[in-house]
């Protein structure tokens, strides 16, 4: 039927160019994007498969590089522990060196210097050596390096590399005991008032066959002291140049008082003796006058005597208010030295302990990295299949779609060109109204 009011052939033939020119878009927007699904509506169960796949790719890539960051972590601390291996190492040939006995006292303290330096700087490695400002030499606390589930992790345990953990403390074996005050901010502020008569104060050291026996007197004249001042006071008498030597030659001079930082601006006096042998040490008034005194050695009228007798046991750290006490908590300088050649064998010993343990802990941190590379192997290998099996479902097929791309755009094409004839139709009408 010829008819002016509706072109039923247009209509269809513009349907027919719709259904093929949204066809010919999808076609379009695929081979752009490379993916097969773009949107729910090309396929909502491969979808949802999709996005789960990438999410468990996600998981575990970032697993791969936490443990990659795991490896990374482990180098900082094995490394650390190649320089306290050399420490180590240098601590026991210095123990070595001084076993033999054809080094005199003397030798030996300079020996023993550097001996106590190497501990000191495996205590600082061991406390400064950080990842991320995780420490894992100066304790062993777990670190847990996590790649997937809450069950797939790796545990590495860390290693407490410092003296006490090496069983190295340095010390010098010395009877010694401190001021035992609260302290002082500064060693330069007055801790010590004399006055109306000079200050004599008898040091003594003994041992139990009396063979060691030593004396350091000190006088104070009336005036004020700063902890510095007291301890060059004291140890310009241990170091008397005219009692250097005894008569075998051995070396006697040595600094018995230091000044001892116990932290947050505390400083206190320390006095030591010059031999392991000694067991026993007093501190009393030494001259024929008694003086008045206000300080560190505590307070003195001159009506008293024998001050440090009386004095208040807290004066010194291991006073008890009759003698000095042996063994207790700070009073022997406890730990490991060179000093003597049997103290250098106990120290060998001590040092080879802690090289092996030093290495046990290496060791385990090696076998760790190991693990965790394998284990990011097998990430890896996981990730790159969850990655395959998710291009086959979400990536197009270019050669396919390129077809159906090649299609579209002809039966577009058709489609226009059959719209054009068809919208010419109702003009056939014309000539019968002619």
């Amino acid at each position: 039927m010829l008819a002016i009011k509706n072109n039923l052939m247009a209509a269809n033939a513009a349907r027919q160019l719709g259904i093929n020119y949204d066809a010919l878009a999808r076609s379009v927007e695929r081979l752009s994007s490379g993916l097969r699904i773009n949107s729910a509506r090309d396929d909502a169960a491969g979808l949802a498969v999709r996005e789960l796949m990438r999410a468990d790719i996600a998981v575990i890539n970032q697993g791969s590089r936490n443990a990659m960051d795991g490896i990374s972590m482990l180098q900082t601390m094995e490394g650390a522990m190649q320089t306290v291996n050399d420490a180590l190492v240098r601590m026991n040939q210095l123990a070595e060196q001084a076993t033999t006995g054809s080094y005199s006292s003397a030798q030996r303290v300079i020996m023993n210097a550097e001996f106590a330096e190497m501990a000191s700087e495996i205590e600082r490695i061991a406390t400064g050596t950080k990842f991320n400002e995780i420490k894992m030499l100066d304790n062993t606390d777990d670190v847990k390096i996590q790649f997937g589930s809450s069950t797939d992790v790796v545990t590495v345990t860390g290693a407490d590399m410092t003296q006490s953990g090496l069983s190295i403390e340095t010390g010098t074996g010395l009877l010694s005991a401190s001021t035992n005050q609260a302290g002082y901010a500064t060693t330069t502020e007055d801790v010590l008032t004399v006055a109306a008569n000079p200050l004599v104060i008898d040091i003594d050291f003994t041992d139990a066959d009396s063979t060691n026996q030593e004396t350091i007197q000190v006088t104070f004249a009336i005036g004020s002291y700063n902890l510095e001042e007291i301890a060059n006071a004291i140890n310009l008498v241990s170091n008397d140049p005219d009692q250097m030597y005894d008569e075998n030659g051995r070396f006697l001079g040595y600094s018995a008082a230091s000044i001892v930082d116990a932290g947050g601006d505390n400083y206190k006096l320390k006095i030591s003796a010059r031999d392991t042998d000694i067991d026993g040490m007093t501190i009393a008034e030494g001259g024929a006058s008694v003086a008045t005194i206000t300080g560190i050695f505590g307070t003195v009228a001159t009506d008293a005597y024998d001050f440090m007798t009386d004095v208040d046991p807290d004066t010194f750290q291991e006073w008890d208010g009759d003698a000095w006490v042996v063994d207790t908590d700070g009073f022997r300088d406890e730990g490991i030295n060179i000093l003597t050649p049997t103290a250098a064998n106990a120290a060998m010993t001590a040092v080879t302990a802690a090289i092996n343990a030093k290495d046990t802990a290496r060791a385990a941190f090696g076998y760790k990295m190991n693990r965790l590379e394998s284990t990011i192997a097998v990430l890896n290998i996981q990730s790159e299949n969850l990655l395959s099996a998710e291009s086959r479902i979400s990536d197009v097929d270019v050669a396919t779609e390129m077809a159906a791309l090649t299609r579209y755009q002809v039966l577009s094409q058709a489609g226009v060109s059959m719209l054009a004839q068809a919208n010419m139709m109702p003009q056939m009408a014309l000539t019968l109204l002619r």
